[in-house]
């Protein structure tokens, strides 16, 4: 269900910006990560992914978002320009040591993305260090619904909220347990993409309401988790954004 009269998220305008690389190959640096996905090839984000200057990170709020990229006008841009396709997963800090222009890549207000080392590879040579780039935000594209990973204790609940298509983003989250007389609760932003509560909601199905950063859409995940939920396991619903 959606509360959004055509919410559906639509690419934007291509904008330039600058584009480097962290980690080697194997891409193993990049797991984990300020939005909390984890293992990114567990939770089915791969390399195709980047870490995003403060301007766009959105204190966690632009985590899951996607964006197409391609490398224009430096001699280590591949020929014909080939776009890529990544999902936000990580920070790319400010570095006020260095010039905003001379290594500061990712200090305010600079547009810029880091990106995994085998997806600036599709792009281009991986010895330019730094190239142009011209980008636009676009759909995520997601098979099946979102992913609620649970973590906390009995009396706090922390879930993490994955696989998130449309904006790829959450703005706001609300849950209600299934025991008779229950209302909403709003959750609060916690860090990336993981929202917290507390009370007692062991022993109780759970559904979401989810709402998108960027359209506003709401969704109703409903029966996304079973009476049977544990701490430490992950539950996939079958609703997600357009």
């Amino acid at each position: 269900m959606a509360t959004t009269a055509d919410a559906r998220f639509r690419a934007m305008q291509w904008t330039p910006a600058h584009a480097t690389f962290y980690g080697d190959e194997t891409a193993a640096e990049t797991m984990g990560g300020a939005c909390g996905y984890g293992n990114l090839h567990a939770t089915g984000y791969g390399t195709d992914t980047a870490a995003l200057s403060t301007t766009l990170f959105l204190d966690g709020y632009g985590c899951g978002t996607c964006y197409q990229l391609r490398c224009v006008g430096a001699p280590d841009c591949y020929r014909g320009s080939p776009v890529i396709t990544v999902t936000a997963t990580n920070l790319c800090p400010p570095n006020w040591a260095q010039d905003s222009n001379n290594g500061g890549w990712c200090n305010p207000p600079r547009t810029h993305f880091d990106l995994a080392k085998p997806a600036f590879m599709k792009m281009a040579a991986w010895r330019a260090g730094i190239v142009p780039v011209m980008y636009r935000r676009v759909p995520c594209k997601r098979q099946g619904g979102i992913r609620f990973a649970f973590q906390g204790n009995p009396h706090w609940m922390l879930v993490y909220v994955m696989n998130v298509a449309g904006a790829g983003d959450v703005g706001e989250m609300w849950v209600k347990g299934s025991a008779g007389g229950q209302g909403w609760t709003r959750m609060s932003h916690n860090w990336g993409v993981s929202y917290q509560t507390g009370g007692q909601l062991a022993g109780q199905g759970l559904s979401f309401k989810l709402t998108s950063y960027t359209t506003g859409q709401t969704i109703l995940v409903a029966d996304a988790a079973p009476s049977t939920w544990s701490i430490g396991l992950t539950y996939q619903a079958r609703a997600n954004f357009r």
